[in-house]
C-alpha cells in the first residue's frame, strides 16, 4: 500500500492546479488519473477547432497566467501547450491509468483508504492517506442516447468525442444529435467543408455571443443575478432575433438561471446561428426511430444520412 499526506482524483485542470498548489507547499501528495494522459477532455477528446469559450482571463490556472501572446480566446493548441509548460514548471506528475474502484474512509485511522484498477492491465493497486481531493470535474464519460434502430444504419456512427474536423465528411450528409456548445459547433465545423449538415434540437436553448458571456462574467460579482441574467436575455433576443422560425425555442427561463437549475450552459455562438439563418444547417426535432440509413422524426419527416454524429455530451458525476 502507498501512502501519502493527499490523494487527488483526476488530472484535469482543476487536479493538476491542486496538484501545483500543493507542491508550492511541498506538502506530499499523489495524483491519480485513470486515462493515459494529463487533461484528456482537451489532450486526446476534443475536435481540432475547439477555443475556450471564455475569455483567457477567466480560465487560467493558480500561479500562472496566460502569455501575453495567447489571443482573448485561447485554442485548443495552445490550451494544450500552456497545460505542458504548467505542469513542467510546477512538477506536477500524475500516476496514469488508475482507475479508482473505492474510496472510504476510516475514522478510527484519520485516513483515506483508496484502491484502484488499471484499465490496461486489470492491475490493483491500494492507496492510504489523511486527505482525500476530488478533481474528476462535472462529467466523465461520452453519453449516446438510446434510439429504436440505432443497430440498423448503414452509415457511420460516432460520439463527439471522435470528432477532429470535417474534412472527411465533405460531401456527405452528416445529422448532429444534440444542441449544446459542442453540437452546435460541429454543425458549424462540418459546414466549413461543404457536408450536408442537420442538427437535432428536442429542447428550447439560449444563444448568446463571446461578448456577452464576458459581459455576465464581469457583472455577476457587481449586481444582482436576477437582473445580469434578464440583461443577456435581452441581449440576445436583440441580436438573435426570432429563431423560432428556425426551429429553435428560446426558455421560459433566463440564461443562467437554467445553468443554476439544470446545469444547462447557454450555447456561446460561434456561427452557427447565422448558418442556420442562411439554411445551410437544418434544424429537426427529436428523432423516432432510424431504419437503415433512413432517420425518421417527431414531425413526421425523413431524411436519408452518411454520418450521425452523436453530441448529447458527457455524462454527468453520478448519473
Amino acid at each position: 500500500m502507498k501512502e501519502t499526506t493527499v490523494i487527488v482524483a483526476g488530472a484535469g485542470p482543476c487536479g493538476v492546479t491542486i496538484s501545483a498548489s500543493l507542491n508550492l507547499q511541498s506538502i506530499p501528495h499523489i495524483v491519480l488519473e485513470r486515462d493515459d494522459i494529463f487533461c484528456p477532455m482537451w489532450t486526446k477528446f476534443s475536435y481540432d477547432r475547439l477555443h475556450l469559450h471564455l475569455a483567457k482571463g477567466f480560465c487560467e490556472l493558480a500561479h500562472m497566467p496566460f502569455p501575453k501572446s495567447y489571443p482573448t480566446y485561447v485554442p485548443r493548441k495552445l490550451f494544450v501547450q500552456y497545460l505542458e509548460e504548467y505542469m513542467t514548471r510546477f512538477n506536477v506528475k500524475p500516476t496514469y491509468n488508475r482507475s479508482i474502484e473505492s474510496a472510504t474512509y476510516d475514522k478510527a485511522a484519520g485516513k483515506w483508504f483508496v484502491k484502484t484498477r488499471n484499465p490496461k492491465t486489470d492491475e490493483i493497486e491500494e492507496y492510504c492517506s489523511r486527505f482525500f481531493v476530488v478533481a474528476t470535474g462535472e462529467t466523465t464519460d461520452p453519453f449516446v442516447p438510446e434510439i429504436k434502430g440505432m443497430e440498423t444504419f448503414t452509415g457511420q456512427i460516432l460520439h463527439s468525442t471522435q470528432y477532429r474536423t470535417g474534412k472527411p465528411f465533405t460531401n456527405k450528409s452528416v445529422l448532429v444529435v444534440g444542441c449544446g456548445n459542442s453540437g452546435m459547433e460541429l454543425a458549424y465545423d462540418l459546414t466549413l467543408f461543404n457536408a450536408k449538415t442537420s442538427i437535432v434540437v428536442r429542447h428550447p436553448i439560449y444563444i448568446i455571443t463571446r461578448w456577452m458571456g464576458y459581459i455576465a462574467l464581469v457583472l455577476f460579482p457587481r449586481l444582482p443575478f436576477a437582473l445580469v441574467d434578464a440583461l443577456v436575455a435581452l441581449m440576445s433576443r436583440l441580436w438573435f432575433g426570432d429563431m423560432s422560425k428556425y426551429g429553435i425555442e428560446k426558455p421560459t427561463e433566463g440564461p443562467y438561471e437554467r445553468k443554476e437549475k439544470y446545469g444547462r450552459f447557454p450555447i456561446i455562438d460561434v456561427g452557427t446561428a447565422a448558418k442556420i439563418k442562411s439554411g445551410e444547417i437544418q434544424v429537426l426535432p427529436g428523432i423516432s426511430c432510424i431504419n437503415g440509413d433512413e432517420v425518421l422524426f417527431t414531425n413526421g419527416k425523413s431524411y436519408h444520412y452518411d454520418v450521425i454524429v452523436m453530441a448529447d455530451g458527457i455524462q454527468n458525476i453520478g448519473q
